[in-house]
């Protein structure tokens, strides 16, 4: 797991990647390289992992004319490195990512069809002068990138790498900056800095005397659709699972698991428990506040399997925490759940390098709340307007409503799928006209962000695919996987994802609805394949997110925090959001009601970030040690 950099085009400095370089280095704190050719430049930071004494970068084949960088692992580089042997190529070393490039050369772009594992790379071919970018399949590893205006791209594994290039422009998107107060995250291929953009998921780009061309080499589909019985695809599916946990247990530094309680964490606690041959780490964190904690039920599966397990108890929001989120995650980024990851990835860095975690298992298997919810109302959103729009009117007159409850009701949903964007809505179209002030968001403010056009364009045959479909292209990768890569990359730990394993969510989106979402219940067939290896108390509780009771902490802990940046002089000049709005939002908030901190939330990162990355002047780049 690394840090990689550089550009390619007109000759750079080597000082500037240095400086690159050093502005990611907390993904690799054990090792750097740097490679500086006429056309091109790579820098490279290491988190050794992997042929820990051999494996540093960027690598280059036999005869120097091509050279790779690369962030991540890939679990079936043994089986690549004999077939390529075969074939007559020599290695240096032990490393995967040796493999990677003797198959790019044999295979170019189609090598990534090759590749089991979580990758964002870069491959110099000196012969024909052209840079070659690719991400792994879902979209485990960032790859940002900005092309100048002199035809040099510049790339990174983070945006605060390429903004160390003194051409690249840190102008805010406004397009960009509304998505986000839609969603709590900027969707791709969008960044939240104009110029600046990211090779979506399972795509390649290609650079050549300026040029640039994208393509894409995988997407999951959800058909046909399995016709076996059930009892054989619970045995195929329990067989993947125990598979995809086994590969990630390759490692030659210390090993542990992320355990919250939920059936996805714990099914990777388990099974990686059974398979390592020796006691498993495991970490949780745990709050004081009833409906979030599930630290009873992580301790329950750590007690069974017999891990070696640390807990934390986190309260008040942590303001301390909050100056780091916003250096790291480089744009505004609204999941609160970002404070507890990184709490449990600061309390686990000092016990292991690599930990397991159980992300995409929702994504894969039905198993949010909100699908069972918008299944189950669909059929009364096929009734006449008139009658549809009476009883949203209904329902927000009936008094308080639940935050997704009243997101339906602010967006009168005129099909399921509209009902379905609704709930992935923080700020609703409705509303946005009473917060903006600035004419340049107003005009954006009807514009559909890429998960609601997903929804809109593509119809899957069932609605459960179509739901997952745009959670597995944005939600997750946008959301979920940039969460997890941020908080452990900054404190130099490799996360690995056995539910990601596209062998396994390849098997999962062709299983028919039924075998997801039976009821209100989700993940049906995952929670039989597990019955009998994880406790039913784990397997038949209610769904329980990675949540944190903001509201609360924007009384208490927060709230100098909320009050100082978001009714500051700064804040409120910039034109972009009525003054008004924001201090109405912001009096109730502290009065006890919670209607809208979820958008006072999303504010208060957003107004961080401008003050961190676009009003301040630049300060020159230090070696930053991981955060405690």
């Amino acid at each position: 797991m690394c840090g990689i950099a550089g550009w390619a085009g007109r000759p750079g400095e080597p000082e500037l990647l240095d400086r690159m370089g050093l502005a990611i280095a907390h993904r690799g704190p054990d090792d750097r390289g740097r490679m500086v050719r006429p056309g091109a430049g790579f820098a490279f930071r290491r988190l050794s992992i992997i042929d820990v004494a051999g494996g540093n970068q960027p690598i280059e084949n036999e005869d120097g004319s091509a050279a790779i960088v690369l962030n991540g692992e890939i679990y079936n580089h043994h089986e690549l490195r004999e077939e390529l042997r075969r074939r007559g190529h020599g290695f240096r070393t032990r490393s995967d990512v040796e493999v990677v490039l003797h198959l790019w050369e044999d295979e170019r772009e189609a090598c990534l069809e090759r590749l089991r594992g979580m990758f964002a790379l870069a491959i110099w071919d000196e012969r024909e002068r052209t840079l070659f970018l690719a991400r792994d399949r879902v979209g485990k590893k960032p790859l940002y990138h900005c092309s100048l205006p002199d035809g040099t791209l510049v790339f990174g594994s983070e945006i605060k790498a390429i903004l160390q290039h003194p051409d690249v422009p840190r102008v805010p998107d406004l397009a960009a900056i509304d998505h986000y107060l839609t969603l709590q995250y900027v969707p791709s291929p969008l960044t939240a800095f104009r110029g600046i953009g990211r090779v979506p998921p399972g795509h390649w780009l290609r650079w050549r005397d300026g040029e640039v061309t994208v393509g894409r080499y995988w997407e999951l589909r959800y058909g046909p659709k399995h016709a076996e019985p059930e009892a054989e695809l619970r045995e195929e599916l329990a067989r993947l699972l125990r598979e995809a946990v086994a590969v990630r247990l390759e490692s030659e530094v210390p090993l542990g698991a992320f355990l919250s309680g939920g059936v996805d964490s714990s099914a990777v606690v388990a099974l990686a428990a059974q398979a390592s041959g020796r006691r498993l780490q495991t970490f949780s964190i745990g709050f004081d506040v009833d409906g979030f904690d599930e630290s009873a039920y992580a301790r329950l599966v750590a007690e069974r399997f017999g891990t070696d397990h640390h807990e934390l108890r986190v309260t008040g929001g942590a303001p301390e925490l909050i100056d780091d989120i916003v250096w790291h995650y480089d744009q505004p980024f609204g999941d609160s759940s970002a404070i507890p990851s990184f709490h449990v990835a600061r309390i686990t860095r000092p016990h292991v390098t690599v930990v397991l975690n159980g992300d995409g298992g929702d994504e894969a298997f039905a198993g949010y709340s909100r699908y069972a919810r918008v299944s189950r109302n669909a059929r009364y959103l096929g009734l006449p307007a008139p009658l549809r729009f009476a009883m949203f009117a209904a329902g927000r007159a009936a008094g308080p409503l639940l935050p997704r409850a009243r997101r339906l009701a602010e967006f009168r949903p005129r099909s399921p799928y509209e009902a379905y964007a609704a709930t992935l809505t923080h700020l609703s179209p409705a509303r946005k006209p009473w917060l903006y002030s600035g004419e340049a968001l107003l005009d954006l403010a009807g514009a559909a962000p890429p998960p609601m056009e997903l929804l809109q364009r593509r119809r899957q045959p069932f609605l459960l695919d179509a739901m997952l479909e745009a959670d597995v292209n944005h939600y997750l990768p946008d959301d979920l996987l940039v969460k997890m890569d941020v908080a452990t990359m900054a404190h130099s730990l490799e996360a690995r994802s056995p539910f990601l394993d596209h062998r396994l969510m390849e098997f999962a989106a062709r299983l028919p609805p039924g075998l997801k979402l039976r009821g209100a219940s989700g993940k049906h067939l995952l929670k039989e394949a597990l019955r009998g290896l994880l406790p039913d108390a784990v397997l038949d509780r209610p769904k329980m997110g990675f949540g944190v009771p903001m509201g609360d902490w924007l009384r208490t802990g927060l709230r100098d925090l909320l009050q100082d940046a978001l009714l500051s002089d700064r804040a409120l000049g910039r034109g972009w959001f009525r003054p008004e709005a924001v201090r109405h939002m912001v009096s109730r908030q502290l009065a006890g009601h919670d209607e809208f901190h979820r958008v006072l939330w999303d504010l208060l990162l957003l107004e961080l970030w401008l003050r961190r990355f676009v009003d301040a002047v630049p300060a020159p780049v230090l070696e930053r040690a991981p955060s405690r």
